[in-house]
Formats: C-alpha cells, structure tokens, sequence
C-alpha cells in the first residue's frame, strides 16, 4: 500500500474517531459526571504519554516549563475539555460538537480585539458571518424542541471550553516552551487532571470510583486508546505525509461524524435544518481559516521578495 493512500486512510480515521470522541463522551457522562470523566481520562492519558516519553530518556522539563505549560493547559485540557465534556450531559454530542468547530473564529476575534496581529479582509467577514448565522440556525432550529432546564447551561459550558481552546491555541503559537511537543502535550493533560479533579470536587461532580457504571468504564477506555491515543497517531500520520490544509480538512468532518453518530447511536434530533445550519457555520469556519492562510501566505512573499 502506497505511503499516500495509508495517509488518507489515517485521515478518515482521525475525521471518524474524533467524531465519535463527542458521542462516547456523552455516554459516559449517563452514569459518571462529566468533570470526573474528564479528569480521569486526562490523568491515564497524560500519564501513558509522559512514560513514554521518559523510557525513551526524554529529559524531565524545568520547574519553569511545568508552570508554562500548565498555564497553556488550563485552556486546552481544563477549559476546554473539562467543560466540553461536563457540556454533552445537558445537550446533544453533534450540537457540542459543532460549537467546538467554532474555535477558528474565536482566533481570529482574539487577534483581532486582543493581540491585534492579524486585520481581517472581506472573506473574514464573510466567514464570521457565515458561521454565527449557521449556529443561530441551529440554535433556532433546537429551540423548537423540548428541552431540559440545563440545556443553556450546557451551551455556556461549551461556548466557554470553546473560547478556553481558542486562548491555547493562540499561547501555543508563540511556541513559549521548549519541550518537545507530544511530551508537553502529556504534561498539559496531567497538570489539567488535577485541576479537572479539584474543581469536580469543589462543585460536586464527582462519585465514588466503585459506583461507576461498566459500560461508563468502557466509555472511558475508548476515550483514552481511540481517541487520545490511536486518533492522535492517524493525525500525526495525516499531518507528515499530506498537506496542513488537507489534513487540517478532519475539524469540518468531526460536527458531521457527531451528529451522524449520535442521531443513530443515541436517537439524537437531527433535522434537515439542523443539518443545513451545520454545513452553513463549517463552511464559513473554512473561510475564516483560508482568510488566515490566505493573509499568512501574502505576509511570507513579502518578506520573501
């Protein structure tokens, strides 16, 4: 089998297993608390990757570095998957799943109220609008129907994991720390467990480790191999051997996989507008970032000429 057709392979893989990452997640929280389920995934997950890391000699990161990169994992793992996680108890994984997709937009917003690196253009805002209308769409769409009285809890959970992942992203483009990427990768999932664990305390969010349901356990050991683990391997594969801007195409399918899988699995709604709202707001995330692109690559002939 050719290198390339291996690497598409991977990528289906990446855009399927991550997809169905939302459903599992909302599985397991039917009998574990969302935080809990967070932390605990986060610490086996950070744990394996750190040991891995340190078989092969990687050299312990300074006191300094740990602080910065728990600092960069308080966005990524504590906002952002501690609460998205904590989110898909109180809506749908597919709905979970496509304001996540969102995070493109809050960088450009965050470059452009905050750091001011980079000024939009036309496909900018045309992007922007594209994708707040489609969510609306699916916000009004959802409103239609019956829902429990923590469905606005869960929106403002997941708005907020999403804005959480959105601040990393940016912190993690300065490449402030010098560790080696997968092994600080480790290290942002296990400094973040700790703070996922505290805050399940603090808020309740938590049951005796004997009273969790097996198909919760399940649940949990799927988010860990598949999807911190085997899905991660697929994108780095997907990442080496085909374009960014191909490999990076995975984020558009994941919403579709979510709502696909949790409309059959989980006898989620799903409607014709649903699905329509859903293409409209993936779409204008996709011109967002090929505004980005576009402006990056504009920025890199300058200064070649």
């Amino acid at each position: 089998m050719q290198v390339k057709t291996k690497a598409y392979i991977a990528f289906a893989a990446t855009s399927i297993l991550w997809g169905s990452t939302w459903v599992m997640s909302k599985v397991g929280v039917k009998g574990l608390p969302g935080l809990q389920l967070s932390a605990i995934r986060q610490f086996i997950a950070g744990s394996l990757i750190v040991a891995f890391f340190l078989l092969r000699k990687q050299p312990l990161p300074t006191v300094k570095q740990v602080l910065q990169l728990t600092g960069i994992g308080f966005f990524t793992f504590f906002l952002s998957n501690g609460l998205s996680t904590w989110s898909v108890a109180y809506i749908s994984s597919g709905l979970a799943a496509l304001i996540a997709a969102l995070y493109p937009l809050f960088v450009v917003l965050l470059e452009l109220f905050v750091t001011r690196k980079n000024k939009p253009n036309a496909l900018t805002f045309m992007g922007l609008f594209l994708g707040i209308s489609g969510i609306v769409l699916v916000f009004y769409e959802d409103a239609s129907h019956h829902h429990a009285g923590n469905y606005v809890t869960g929106i403002l959970l997941c708005l907020t994991a999403t804005i959480g992942w959105s601040i990393g992203t940016v912190l993690l483009s300065k490449n402030v720390v010098k560790v080696q990427p997968q092994f600080g990768l480790g290290w942002q999932m296990l400094t973040a467990s700790v703070l996922i664990g505290l805050l399940s305390l603090l808020t309740g969010q938590h049951i005796p480790l004997q009273q969790i349901p097996l198909f919760s356990w399940l649940a949990l050991v799927y988010l860990i191999v598949v999807g911190s683990i085997i899905a991660y391997i697929a994108f780095l594969y997907t990442m080496k051997h085909l374009t960014p801007s191909v490999a990076a195409l995975y984020a558009y399918i994941n919403p579709i996989v979510a709502l696909l899988i949790g409309a059959v699995a989980l006898s989620e709604k799903l409607t014709v507008l649903n699905m329509i709202g859903s293409i409209i707001t993936l779409v204008g995330v996709y011109l967002v970032n090929k505004s980005v692109r576009l402006k990056k690559n504009m920025i890199a002939d300058a200064d070649g000429m």
